[in-house]
């Protein structure tokens, strides 16, 4: 996978749901279809805490990798696993060739900022679930990093500390999540690349299409809403379609910005939706050109 995020030219991946009942596997293989064509770098599916949802990501996963000719990325989290069964799960990827794993410690269960009590037989930590990873076939491992810093971590230098050690277990990339403004990500850049690596790292970006996924975006990245967002934004809080409109603009200058300072790789949490997604990769000229 890191052979079509290193090109000559800017490109752009997409991040899927596992479906949670027929309505919304509709929703999703509609939105898969509708993004096939355009081309992504590769297709990421999430893992949640539960076995249905671990059941419904590598069946999503696998579907992917067998029915369309996208490049698929399966998560894992060590959250409510043994080693055997982690094992397990790496096995099921690997006989469906599936070759891109996105190896995250998780979050606790119930409580996304709640202390972490490991299960026992299972893993602690992230470089220790890369580890694992790479042990068990020759995966392309991808792994989480922290514009603000992981929010268990003490200050930024500890949290590039963390990801280092990621990298040094056999992470080959990893992807940042969400933040507002492209100095937020371009920092975290910078703190890689001070620490003498070349591992790329991808900014994670959610468009801006309701009130809803605005607060979605403060509470998933743990930073306050910046100021000028919330000027542009939240005198429109009641006007669903200039919401709309003014928060792709925001997130297609947000790109902008950050294609400009060379990032070549942008990574779209798409809610098993298109639309919005296309919209910005469109108008930032990503969609390839048919001949």
């Amino acid at each position: 996978m890191t052979e079509r995020l290193r090109t000559d030219r800017p490109v752009f991946s997409v991040e899927f749901m596992p479906p949670r009942d027929e309505a919304d596997e509709r929703r999703l293989w509609k939105a898969v279809r509708e993004l096939e064509g355009l081309d992504p770098a590769f297709v990421s599916v999430t893992y949640g805490a539960g076995g249905s949802s671990r059941d419904r990501t590598i069946r999503t996963t696998g579907r992917m990798a067998t029915e369309t000719t996208l490049v698929p990325m399966a998560h894992l989290t060590a959250v409510d696993h043994t080693v055997a069964e982690l094992r397990n799960v790496i096995g099921w990827y690997a006989a469906h060739g599936i070759r891109n794993v996105l190896a995250l410690r998780g979050d606790p269960p119930g409580d996304p900022n709640g202390p972490w009590v490991s299960t026992p037989g299972g893993l602690n930590y992230a470089d220790e679930l890369v580890a694992l990873v790479r042990e068990l076939g020759d995966f392309c491992v991808g792994v989480a990093a922290f514009p603000y810093g992981h929010p268990g971590c003490t200050d930024l230098d500890a949290d590039t500390d963390n990801l280092m050690r990621k990298f040094a277990a056999g992470a080959d990339f990893a992807i940042a999540q969400l933040f507002f403004q492209p100095e937020d990500f371009l920092r975290l850049r910078d703190r890689v690349a001070a620490r003498g690596t070349d591992k790329i790292v991808v900014p994670g970006i959610m468009p801006l299409t309701t009130p809803k996924m605005l607060y979605k975006t403060v509470e998933l990245s743990g930073a306050p809403l910046p100021p000028h967002f919330a000027a542009r934004l939240e005198p429109l809080a009641e006007d669903a379609k200039a919401f709309r409109a003014e928060g792709i603009d925001l997130i297609t200058e947000t790109c902008q910005r950050l294609l400009a300072e060379g990032v070549n790789d942008l990574h779209f949490y798409t809610f098993n939706q298109s639309k919005a997604t296309r919209e910005v990769v469109g108008r930032l000229g990503l969609v390839p050109t048919r001949a």
